[in-house]
């Protein structure tokens, strides 16, 4: 008790001293507050936001793993073993994908199914572009089938472009622009989930175009046979807000979203297969032979509670038989790392201004206390002469510099509590605006709006054949930062604010402590210089 007496007394009677150190405590303290409150309000943030996420997950073939696997022949390449590959590897099948829905970490599984149909005369699709004979020929051209180059998500056939994009929705869960507010009916309902009759909605702009309504039938043609047909009732009307943002100049009517109609996979799929019962074998101009059965796409998507879960699918599918053909990928979680890049790269910045301050601060400290400890040598001769023992006065040294140092501390602690989280939001609001500097600086160096995001995400399961993903990339589209936290003080920030106290007080009196134990009293006593 008494060495804690002294050392109050101490601080006390040398106000100057005490102040000065204090006052450099404090910014250290205040500057290590607001650090550590930038990188716990970036993890929180990133926590925040990850649990908030619908986590999805999509299995595609990994064809950058089978051209590193390919050896190189005499030149180059092996562009025949590269073909012949991909030939032999299709796309899953719908069982496959089922089974590996079965998976523990799963907690929902669902799937579109996309085909491509032409209408009767009386359903056309929608279209900028005016009529022409060169249009026609053009469209006619389009709408010739291509020869596939295996079986694409286990219906057999071949794709051709027809006029409209027929989507099949395995259940409610895979409308995701629906459940996104991107989309709603406005006249009718959604067809049942799971039904098996052939029931759809069409968009306001096609139904607008060829005077239908809610109860109207159209007739859809397979592209690859003209007498084969099928009539769905329409039982609701969308509106989509893309279908404003599309231009067909360079794409296909299909491709419009205009032109898309929703059915639920159960129709579709027994749609697909009356096509194959049925199927012939056709010749093209060129001489080659494919079959008239329509083809369908399969886009299936799994859901997860949580990251983890995600990262422990990937084992388990491939204990269920899921070979290194194919890579599983969620779009959910690159889209996460992008939104997050700011507060990366702010939490970067604030780790290392973080340890320049401690360093810096720590090394001011242990000059003051050396030049402390020399002004004090006198004091230190008559308090071991006096009986005392050299490691009281050292822990005398000690307490004078905790106390000082945690009472800047504390104070630091408040300012840092209340400017943290305008702070980190102003700072984030920097990040996040070079970040987007950079962007339109990129296209302006491009001359062009292009492909120069690190946007890597796979299409929603409504969005076939990965066209509107691709079309995002094309014109660059916005990145979806986060702009801002809510909280950024809590009880890890004061329980590392106390460590770091503790830790420089223990760095800049080590330096008395030195000092003391190597002091003679007599020596001291006896020449007072």
């Amino acid at each position: 008790m008494y060495v804690i007496k002294n050392a109050l007394k101490c601080i006390a009677r040398a106000k100057g001293r005490s102040v000065l150190i204090g006052i450099i405590a404090l910014v250290i303290a205040t500057s290590a507050c607001l650090g550590l409150s930038i990188r716990q309000a970036a993890q929180n943030a990133k926590e925040t936001t990850l649990n908030e996420m619908e986590i999805t997950a999509n299995i595609s073939v990994d064809r950058r793993s089978m051209m590193q696997n390919i050896k190189p022949d005499e030149d180059g390449f092996d562009r025949d073993a590269f073909k012949d590959k991909m030939g032999e590897t299709s796309s899953l099948t719908l069982e496959e994908y089922k089974k590996y829905a079965q998976a523990d970490a799963v907690e929902d599984f669902y799937y579109t199914i996309t085909a491509y149909f032409n209408g009767s005369d009386d359903l056309e699709p929608v279209t900028d572009e005016e009529e022409t004979e060169e249009t026609e020929q053009t469209e006619s051209k389009n709408n010739m089938p291509e020869i596939p180059s295996g079986n694409r998500g286990g219906m057999r056939g071949i794709r051709a472009s027809g006029d409209f994009t027929v989507v099949g929705y395995s259940s409610d869960l895979a409308m995701t622009d629906f459940k996104n507010n991107t989309a709603s009916v406005t006249s009718g309902t959604v067809f049942k989930e799971d039904t098996a009759k052939k029931t759809c909605i069409i968009s306001e702009e096609l139904a607008a175009f060829n005077n239908l309504k809610t109860g109207s039938k159209i007739t859809l043609i397979n592209a690859n046979n003209d007498t084969e047909n099928y009539e769905f009732e329409i039982v609701g009307i969308y509106k989509a807000a893309e279908s404003n943002e599309f231009s067909q100049s360079a794409f296909g009517t299909s491709q419009d979203p205009a032109n898309r109609i929703y059915v639920s996979a159960r129709a579709l799929s027994n749609v697909i297969k009356q096509s194959q019962a049925v199927s012939t074998t056709k010749t093209t101009s060129d001489g080659r032979e494919y079959e008239t059965a329509l083809n369908g796409t399969i886009n299936a998507t799994y859901t997860f509670a949580d990251s983890d879960s995600f990262a422990a699918f990937e084992t388990q599918a491939r204990k269920l038989g899921l070979d290194e053909t194919y890579t599983i990928s969620s779009p959910d979680l690159n889209s996460f790392e992008e939104r997050i890049t700011p507060l990366n790269t702010l939490s970067s910045m604030a780790g290392w201004f973080l340890l320049v301050i401690l360093i810096i601060g720590a090394v001011i400290l242990v000059v003051l206390n050396i030049f402390n400890v020399r002004e004090r040598k006198y004091e230190i001769g008559v308090l071991t002469a006096m009986g005392m023992k050299k490691r009281k006065v050292a822990v005398q040294f000690v307490c004078e510099i905790l106390v000082i140092t945690m009472i800047a501390v504390i104070i630091g602690a408040g300012i840092g509590a209340v400017s943290s989280v305008p702070v980190t939001n102003t700072l984030l609001e920097s990040q996040t605006q070079s970040q987007t500097e950079n962007a339109e600086q990129l296209k302006n160096n491009f001359g062009r709006d292009g492909n120069i995001t690190n946007n890597t995400a796979p299409t929603p399961p409504d969005k076939p054949n990965n066209f509107s993903g691709k079309m995002d990339k094309m014109i660059g589209g916005a990145v979806d930062y986060i702009t801002e936290v809510d909280s950024a003080m809590n009880l890890t920030v004061v329980f590392q604010m106390l460590l770091i106290g503790l830790g420089l007080t223990l760095v800049a009196s080590g330096i008395s402590v030195l000092f003391v134990m190597r002091y003679d009293p007599l020596k001291i006593l006896a020449n007072r210089d």
